[in-house]
């Protein structure tokens, strides 16, 4: 009897100090804020494709994982899929929502920077445990 492996959605939780104080990137599409993320291309590997996400969909580049490679899952979700999220920071805070090729227009329809308690007010409840974790790895 074969398990079937979980298909992985991976993104990450970007993080930008302002005077000392994090900002968390989330996007929105119609009603559901979430970060960054994408399902992982067949042979890629889910960091690979977490970066690549945040690129396609916010046009981020150079992040920097300061506090490491570790990550958190989601229980799984719509037919078994599972959410990985890691931590890492952006200098930047210009993004930009690029049309997508696959669908003619931008993926999200809006993004914001926002403080820990306004972020948790917004995010999808999926989520809101995985960004518990971030926070207090980011604010250690």
């Amino acid at each position: 009897m074969s398990v079937e492996k979980p298909l992985i959605s991976a993104g990450v939780i970007i993080v930008n100090f302002q005077n000392e104080i994090p900002l968390y990137l989330v996007l929105r599409v119609h009603n559901y804020w979430d970060f960054p993320k994408g399902m992982v291309d067949p042979g890629e590997e889910p960091l690979a494709g977490a970066i690549r996400e945040v690129e396609e969909e916010t046009t981020l580049t150079g992040l920097e994982f300061r506090w490491g490679f570790d990550y958190k899952e989601t229980p799984p979700y719509q037919n078994g899929k599972i959410a990985r999220y890691y931590i890492a920071q952006s200098d930047r805070i210009d993004v930009s929502l690029p049309i997508s090729e696959e669908l003619g227009h931008p993926e999200h329809d809006e993004f914001r920077w926002l403080e820990f308690d306004q972020a948790q007010s917004v995010l999808h409840e999926r989520v809101r445990s995985i960004f518990d974790w971030a926070h207090s790895v980011v604010v250690l």
